[in-house]
């Protein structure tokens, strides 16, 4: 793998890992749970991602 194709991967990474804690907190928030309980959601969904399916992405 070249430094670009690393490069690319850890920002695809990055990003889902956005992703998944932005949705993760708005729908614990939706949901009624306080602050910290909706950090810990978000944290929640970061653990849970699928990163072999990201890594077999060709996107």
């Amino acid at each position: 793998m070249s430094e670009q194709e690393k490069m690319e991967l850890a920002e695809r990474i990055k990003k889902e890992c956005i992703k998944a804690a932005k949705e993760g907190f708005r729908e614990a928030s939706m949901s009624g749970l306080c602050t910290e309980g909706a950090m810990e959601a978000a944290v929640s969904a970061i653990q849970n991602l699928n990163l072999g399916k990201l890594l077999n992405t060709n996107e």
